[in-house]
């Protein structure tokens, strides 16, 4: 899938995630307000927030579409990395939300002050639609952020499946706690939701992290690199490999030995055929640099930086 096909799904899935929520929004706060259930408008409001999440994934699907220019000369892929950590840190502050209301509700039923209400009809028919409707929205968002690799997308995923999970929870809560009779059950169920969604925004902060740093988290990406220069006569020895994620793109840099009594023609001829062997073997590939140096003069000691197949196959 080429870069354009892949902005475009990221832009359709964004504009999906921007009207459902808008619907859920509107339908919780009209609702909510109509029933005179502070629950339902508190998670309107909520819903708010993810319109607001939707509309900044449509604007960045635009930005990182454009052309690399003077301020920017490695393009505006980036800013669906840094789109993604300020989600992971929406998803952090929602769990902690969540965790110091569900335990200020646990300290209230310690003290007897806590009265259960039974919810409007249709408060219920409405959390229940829009955790079906939420959950369509998580899968559509799921298989285009896999699809297209946008970690972006995979992020407002995991924060659509969150809000499927604190819904699905309240309502399992309040059934409990009105079943037994005891409202402990309602905030007990909202404390550990709340701890698995800070869980599920520091693991994503951790491997956001991991590619701002421009780290390694796939072994098979190198071999698959490597695999492609010993397959072109003339390539020696690949050493001080890098590659950076950019978004859904890679950027590859590498050094090879070639043949030191060969021609520079000769010698560019085989990193040209390096990198379009690289190319096959690896999709989504941004751009690559081949440094060629002479056959024998890499000594394999350490290397300040980047891989060679030993630290790969160790």
């Amino acid at each position: 899938m080429n870069s354009g096909n892949i902005i475009k799904l990221v832009r359709i899935a964004s504009l999906i995630s921007l009207i459902g929520n808008i619907i859920i929004c509107i339908a919780k706060l009209v609702i909510g307000i109509y029933a005179n259930s502070l629950s339902v408008i508190g998670d309107g409001i909520d819903s708010a927030t993810d319109v607001g999440i939707s509309i900044m994934t449509l604007a960045v699907s635009f930005i990182i579409g454009r052309p690399s220019d003077k301020k920017h000369p490695w393009g505006h892929q980036r800013a669906e990395t840094m789109a993604s950590l300020i989600l992971a840190f929406i998803i952090m502050i929602a769990g902690f939300q969540l965790f110091i209301t569900a335990t200020g509700k646990l300290i209230n039923v310690y003290k007897g002050t806590v009265t259960i209400l039974m919810p409007h009809i249709f408060a219920v028919i409405v959390t229940v639609s829009s955790i079906a409707v939420k959950l369509l929205l998580a899968l559509n968002q799921y298989i285009i952020g896999k699809k297209t690799g946008s970690m972006m997308i995979q992020a407002n995923a995991k924060n659509m499946t969150n809000d499927v999970i604190l819904s699905a929870s309240v309502l399992a809560g309040l059934a409990i706690s009105h079943f037994f009779k005891a409202p402990i059950f309602d905030a007990v169920t909202a404390l550990l939701v709340s701890l698995w969604i800070m869980k599920s925004g520091i693991e994503l902060f951790m491997e956001l992290n991991i590619e701002l740093m421009d780290g390694n988290t796939n072994d098979i990406l190198y071999k698959q690199l490597f695999e492609a220069v010993n397959s072109v006569e003339g390539a020696h020895n690949p050493h001080r490999a890098r590659i950076r994620r950019m978004a859904n793109l890679l950027d590859i840099d590498l050094d090879i030995e070639v043949d030191a009594a060969i021609s520079i023609y000769e010698g560019h001829c085989i990193a040209e055929k390096v990198t379009s062997a690289i190319k096959e073997k690896i999709e989504n590939v941004y751009d690559i640099m081949v440094h060629i140096e002479p056959y024998g003069i890499h000594n394999n000691e350490e290397e300040g930086f980047g891989l060679s197949e030993k630290d790969i196959n160790n």
